[in-house]
């Protein structure tokens, strides 16, 4: 089979490797569809570990099972969550699955961007979803990436007709807004690109501003002459950080979904004096998967319209190309080479 190895963001080979072999417990898929993550391209964090196949927001067909598997069968069409957690932990029993180490460890093999992935049978049994028919692979292959919204804005605990800034229009910004938006919660939104911005309004946001002249005054003149009840950081340049610091109101939150490559400087007597926290959000847990699901079943949340281009597996460089460059896209979509045309 053909996958394609990651060695850096310039240098993604396809390679040849045999078909992974299965034990009782897991299943193999054939990839239909598999999405490029913003942290797929973040060079300074994948190459540490290069080379090898990334990919984690796949969807497929099921083309074999193995002996002891009774849930799915040959022909299901399902998404696969790469990372599971274990429910037996500390932090499991807690409800605290996204700190379990075995959500960090797990993965598929050898990863969403291979034309056949294998299962292990604990992701066969916890991270595995039948599609509905009504859910193409395309929608699909952002089932993860919503779920990671969903469980960030969980987080923040945010209320209809507070407001919230989301700073980054791109692929994680827009589910953000969209989400808000299904909350009755006010949306500013802002990105230095013109592109991106006009998207943000198609998508729900209430204002946008341009990153490029932004200033917290001009954040108060859209909000009643307040901060944000909560800020959240979809960019990673040093300026987006800052605009954050600044621009949450009293005993507010700061999100941050993106990080950037160097440490966070938190003005911390101004934090004590306001009362604002900050948090962090990596990864979803099952229950966030299946919320992400419902959302996208009920079109409730519009992710097929995120979707800008589609790139053949053997030209997957292209695809990375196009989220490193950041220009007139949003979300890019592997698809086999036996797939749709590229868009």
């Amino acid at each position: 089979m053909k996958v394609a190895v990651y060695y850096s963001n310039k240098d993604i080979r396809i390679e040849e490797r045999p078909v992974p072999s299965l034990s009782d417990g897991e299943i193999l898929v054939e990839m239909k569809v598999s999405g490029i993550c913003g942290t797929d391209v973040m060079e300074w964090y994948r190459i540490k570990k290069a080379p090898r196949v990334l990919g984690h927001e796949m969807a497929g067909e099921i083309a074999e099972v193995g002996n002891k598997v009774e849930k799915f069968k040959k022909g299901d069409r399902v998404f696969v969550s790469h990372h599971v957690p274990c429910f037996k932990c500390h932090y499991c029993v807690h409800g605290n699955y996204t700190a379990c180490e075995s959500l960090h460890t797990g993965n598929y093999e050898p990863g969403g961007f291979s034309e056949f992935i294998r299962v292990p049978e604990d992701n066969v049994r916890l991270g595995t979803f039948l599609l509905p028919d009504t859910i193409t692979y395309e929608e699909a292959a952002m089932i993860e990436p919503l779920a990671c919204a969903i469980a960030g804005q969980d987080r923040l605990g945010l209320k209809k007709d507070q407001t919230v800034f989301v700073i980054g229009s791109g692929v994680s910004g827009i589910l953000h807004i969209q989400m808000a938006k299904h909350k009755g919660v006010k949306v500013i939104a802002a990105d230095i690109d013109e592109y991106r911005m006009k998207r943000a309004t198609e998508f729900g946001a209430n204002h946008v501003i341009d990153a490029g002249q932004y200033s917290v005054e001009k954040l108060k003149g859209l909000n009643d002459n307040r901060p944000a009840d909560a800020v959240i950081v979809c960019a990673t340049a040093k300026q987006a950080i800052e605009n954050a610091l600044f621009s949450v109101a009293r005993r507010g939150n700061i999100l941050f979904f993106a990080v950037p490559e160097t440490d966070i400087r938190i003005p911390s007597l101004q934090f004590w004096r306001d009362e604002i926290t900050v948090t962090f959000s990596y990864g979803a847990a099952p229950d966030d998967l299946r919320k992400a699901i419902e959302l996208i079943n009920s079109r409730r949340i519009a992710v097929g319209k995120m979707i800008t281009h589609r790139v053949l597996f053997s030209d997957i460089m292209h695809g990375f190309k196009l989220v490193t460059e950041a220009k007139e896209s949003l979300k890019i979509v592997v698809v086999p080479d036996n797939g749709p045309p590229a868009a």
